[in-house]
């Protein structure tokens, strides 16, 4: 195949896989499988047909909305489908057509329904979890036996990542449940440093964990905070939260949304990023 095909090929599978991503983070979050029944108008329930059902393209050509009741398509579902084909499209161009540019773009495909579940549901599906950790240990096997060059880590290293993942977040949690006297880390950001962790390895699962936390903390204190301010000022003393929740304390910050994009930066950019953070701290001292 040319380099002009591999990569149209890799942009079609992406999309696809990009639409099956939509599915999955419809259904997980409510226990739902993601096999059976067909893809379904959530307005008239109509079932959807495969023509109508093209990645990206059944959108424009239904102008937004189902052919049954025309209740319109919200945008976000072309949007994931144009992100994840993008996205393997870049790891073809980045590492050509390599079993890495396959298990980059799987792992950033996995990254990104995380971070939508979270932000949407607070809550990481074990759909998620479970089929990165499986894919990342047994690729890193797979990568070693045919001992290439890739930016994941090897297979000693990813099993003590998933280890030193899941611990140093597991650790994190529980003193932030002594400070504040309340559960402060789900169980699903445990699991998805373990599955960063198996990805990165120890090191970089460490400065994943720092950057999903400095992030964080940027838009709680820049955005979260000010508007509880605002809302307060105007007596409104609750919040909204996902699936109808209410409360009158702080909000819980979905951390999956920060630690996503962020093992998905340390993957493709971490040593750049590490001699960055040491020259500019040389710089100051």
């Amino acid at each position: 195949m040319t380099e002009a095909a591999v990569r149209f090929f890799f942009f079609v599978m992406g999309a696809s896989v990009g639409s099956f991503l939509n599915v999955c983070v419809a259904r997980w979050p409510l226990e739902q499988s993601v096999m059976h029944p067909r893809s379904r108008c959530p307005r008239c329930h109509a079932p959807i047909r495969w023509f109508d059902n093209v990645p990206i393209l059944a959108w424009l050509w239904l102008r937004a909305r189902c052919r049954n009741c025309r209740a319109p398509i919200a945008v976000v579902y072309p949007a994931v489908e144009l992100a994840v084909a993008l996205g393997w499209l870049g790891s073809a161009v980045a590492f050509g057509p390599t079993f890495t540019a396959v298990r980059v773009a799987v792992f950033g495909t996995v990254m990104l329904g995380i971070a939508i579940t979270d932000a949407k549901h607070y809550v990481i599906p074990d759909g998620f979890t479970v089929f990165g950790l499986v894919f990342v240990l047994v690729t890193a096997v797979v990568s070693g036996v045919r001992a290439e060059v890739t930016p994941f880590a090897t297979p000693w290293d990813a099993l003590i990542g998933a280890c030193a993942g899941a611990g140093a977040i597991a650790i994190i949690g529980w003193l932030g449940e002594v400070i504040l006297k309340k559960e402060a880390m789900g169980f699903g950001d445990v699991t998805l440093m373990a599955v960063i962790g198996g990805a990165l390895g120890p090191a970089r699962s460490l400065l994943v964990i720092f950057l999903g936390a400095a992030v964080g903390a940027v838009v709680f204190l820049g955005v979260v905070y000010p508007v509880m301010r605002l809302r307060g000022a105007r007596g409104e003393s609750q919040i909204e939260l996902p699936l109808g929740a209410r409360r009158t304390e702080l909000p819980q910050i979905p951390f999956g949304v920060f630690l996503a994009p962020a093992a998905v930066l340390a993957l493709v950019f971490g040593q750049q990023l590490v001699d960055w953070y040491v020259q500019r701290m040389m710089g100051l001292s």
